[in-house]
């Protein structure tokens, strides 16, 4: 299936070592992607309102070095074309701004929204999701890690949104040390829950643990917070006297960490 103790979830250097950020090459790139050969087809963007439940879909991936930047953009087209599936409230793939994950690494991600767990079970069975995976996808990756957790969400009105094009997305998956008991849990997800108030830069967040363990290399808990555009994002990521003192706070519950940033791009990117 492509299926923290307060406001340091979204920290710009939060690692278990908490050593730089990573930048990748392709924001220097030696080679340039080549637009959208098509634009997929759009759903609304605003006021999605969820019936029960939003179900989070994140897939990150390492695509292999030196790969033909045709067949990039061929899996990143096709990904983006899944919006087509009726399954499918929200899909945006495109390559990765940061990332702080050593020593795992990655270039690209996956972001969907679903309504129900059996509309992600539906569109992961979908025979044109099945094409993209095994014809654009496999081919030409290196590695590939997926969570997917039922939202708890913090926004206007009750509303889950789609999220917009141009925003900035920080995605935060944490390995929990072992023997940790649910309180635990707990307090992290009332820290986030807290954030968007203390930093009104933030449109959305959504946190969860994750259900499908088997492709998320031991990450439990997840979370995804959405800026308006990257200097939102930078903004609050340079406040590093505050990040720190926020670090110490959950050092001991905490094995790894995993934060990828990430730009969404409009249907017609020629940035990819």
């Amino acid at each position: 299936m492509l299926c923290l103790k307060a406001r340091t979830l979204f920290s710009p250097s939060f690692s278990n070592t908490f050593s730089p950020p990573i930048r990748l090459p392709h924001l220097k790139p030696s080679f340039s992607f080549k637009p959208y050969t098509q634009s997929p087809k759009s759903k609304p963007t605003t006021n999605i309102k969820m019936s029960s439940e939003t179900i989070e879909h994140v897939v990150l991936f390492k695509v292999k070095d030196n790969t033909d930047p045709s067949k990039v953009n061929a899996m990143v087209n096709g990904l983006n074309a899944l919006i087509s599936l009726e399954q499918v409230v929200h899909i945006t793939a495109g390559p990765v701004l940061r990332t702080r994950s050593q020593p795992l690494t990655f270039t690209h991600v996956l972001h969907s929204r679903y309504k129900s767990k059996d509309d992600l079970a539906a569109y992961s069975a979908h025979p044109s999701h099945d094409s993209v995976v095994k014809e654009n996808v496999l081919p030409i990756i290196d590695d590939i890690m997926a969570v997917d957790w039922v939202s708890s969400s913090s926004s206007d009105e009750g509303h889950v949104y789609s999220v917009p094009s141009g925003s900035a997305v920080k995605l935060t998956l944490l390995k929990l040390k072992e023997n940790l008991g649910e309180d635990v849990k707990s307090e992290i997800f009332r820290a986030i829950k807290g954030i968007k108030d203390s930093f009104p830069q933030i449109s959305q967040i959504s946190y969860g643990e994750n259900f499908s363990p088997a492709r998320a290399k031991g990450y439990t808990l997840a979370s995804l917070a959405v800026y308006p555009g990257v200097s939102d994002l930078e903004a609050v990521d340079s406040n590093h006297e505050f990040v720190n003192s926020q670090k110490d706070k959950v050092r001991d519950y905490l094995e790894s960490v995993v934060v990828v940033d990430y730009v969404v791009p409009s249907p017609q990117s020629a940035s990819l």
